[in-house]
């Protein structure tokens, strides 16, 4: 009785989703093309485009409108009071030329590092927006690796054919040396003493940007527009508040390595909805920084809502971790659908991370055709794809206990409610740690259907109860008020 009255608590909401802050603009528009804009697919109008945002910011901010047609650019830097409105027909290309984009620290996967300027940033900007009905293409194929397993034989032959280079084993393709040779470095682009201005040159193009990343800003609207084809993370905010996704479409190829859809790293008062994402990692992603930096930091994501959303292809339809060093908290997700995802629900984290993910709340949940598991749970996290390809071949984790410290992740009061999978490898898998169970998950009301039934090590307080798992022609079993102590 004493566990009902604690559950019944856990899912009281801290605010709602409504409270998260919109900007407000004023109705002044600045058209790009007053600006000497060219939607030719060839003049390179940075400068035009870049004079529209300055000049809206200095005159109190405003519309700086993106007519229809194709505008070839360079990186561009948002500044505060200034809604980037593109109309239906608009495409924002951003330039294969990568000299266009200089090295700036930045931050990557947790990371204090050097990066390519993104091809849209803003810093310490306030009251922004990306709006209207337009496209945001970043070109990432010129930046990107890609692994021979994951193309037909004549793509490939066509791949290889344009140029680049391949590895020594010919199965991935690199664009240049420069992408190789950072490849087989451990963080190459991390600043450090012994990383000289010489070494990221010589590494630059292995150093790929985020389409978007915005950095301590403050009341932010993403609203309508597609983001795609980024050379990696497409949408990463960082240490933000008062953040509205609303109505967008985020598209990254299949194959595209670290092809995430959104990451939200160490930022609060969040709302996602009505939104799709088709990608080539993880769609929805909640992060917080990486090991001993991101505890250091010290900034959890937190009250964040994630509602009414699309996914198709990604790694994880919507994603803890691995990088949750800061911890993350009071996260609501409900009535999403995923449709052909690696997995549905992905939790994921490893030794050395530390961290605490807690009071995550999910409800109503549509899947089909899910490739791995439905509801995973994984701190044995092994930064690599969650489907094998085809010949890999992988070896469950050693088991061993290692002592309690604060480099230790922990992932506990979880609810999950209300889903329905039409097919999967696995409907749940949960592993914990020895030294470090993962605790107090409740999963209720639910209809999976999978290859594979439900897993569960080194956790305790995991309650399943009216679950119905079915594998092959008939089911598994009926799981009620089910509970795993380890």
């Amino acid at each position: 009785m004493k566990m009902i009255y604690a559950l019944a608590g856990f899912f009281c909401l801290p605010a709602m989703a409504q409270d998260v802050e919109q900007p407000v603009f004023k109705k002044d528009t600045f058209s790009i093309a007053r600006y000497g804009a060219k939607a030719d697919g060839m003049t390179l109008n940075t400068r035009s485009i870049q004079s529209a945002i300055d000049e809206c910011h200095r005159k109190g901010g405003g519309v700086v409108l993106v007519p229809a047609g194709l505008w070839l650019t360079g990186p561009l830097t948002l500044k505060s009071n200034v809604n980037l409105h593109l109309l239906k027909s608009a495409l924002l290309q951003f330039t294969a030329d990568k000299h266009q984009y200089p090295l700036v620290e930045g931050n990557w996967e947790g990371l204090e590092q050097m990066r390519n300027q993104s091809p849209i940033s803003a810093t310490k900007a306030e009251n922004i927006a990306i709006t209207g009905k337009g496209i945001i293409d970043g070109n990432g194929d010129v930046w990107r690796v890609v692994k021979r397993a994951k193309l037909t034989d004549s793509q490939w032959k066509k791949l290889v054919a344009s140029g680049g280079v391949l590895s020594d084993d010919k199965n991935t393709w690199y664009p240049s040396e420069g992408m190789k040779k950072g490849s087989k470095m451990k963080n190459p682009g991390v600043i450090s003493p012994e990383h000289s201005p010489e070494h990221f040159q010589s590494i630059k193009d292995f150093l790929r940007p985020n389409l978007l990343v915005l950095t301590e800003c403050k009341k932010i609207l993403l609203e309508g527009v597609v983001f795609q084809n980024s050379p990696a993370w497409c949408l990463h905010t960082l240490l933000c508040d008062q953040l509205t996704v609303r109505d967008i479409f985020v598209k990254n190829p299949w194959y595209a390595q670290n092809g995430d859809g959104i990451d939200v790293e160490s930022c609060k008062n969040v709302l996602i909805e009505g939104s799709t994402f088709d990608v080539g990692d993880d769609a929805i992603c909640i992060k917080s920084g990486r090991d001993e930096a991101g505890r250091k930091r010290g900034v959890p994501t937190e009250n964040v809502w994630v509602r009414h959303n699309l996914v198709y292809h990604a790694h994880g339809g919507f994603v803890i971790g691995s990088e949750m060093s800061g911890g993350a908290r009071n996260i609501y997700v409900e009535d999403c659908t995923f449709m052909g995802t690696d997995i549905g629900l992905r939790f994921k984290t490893t030794r050395g991370r530390g961290g605490i993910v807690e009071n995550i709340h999910i409800n109503r949940i549509n899947m089909k055709d899910i490739v791995a598991e439905a509801i995973l749970f994984d701190m044995y996290y092994m930064a690599k794809d969650p489907v094998p390809l085809s010949g890999e071949q992988r070896d469950a984790p050693k088991v061993e206990q290692f002592p309690v410290t604060e480099a230790t992740p922990q992932f506990r009061n979880f609810s999950i409610r209300n889903v329905v999978c039409e097919g999967a490898g696995t409907a749940i898998f949960i592993r914990g740690l020895p030294e470090m169970n993962i605790r107090n998950i409740t999963m209720q009301d639910m209809v999976l259907k999978a290859k594979k039934g439900v897993e569960v090590t080194e956790a305790e307080q995991v309650t399943l109860k009216n679950i119905r798992v079915i594998t092959g022609d008939t089911p598994a079993g009926e799981l009620l008020n089910k509970t795993y102590n380890n």
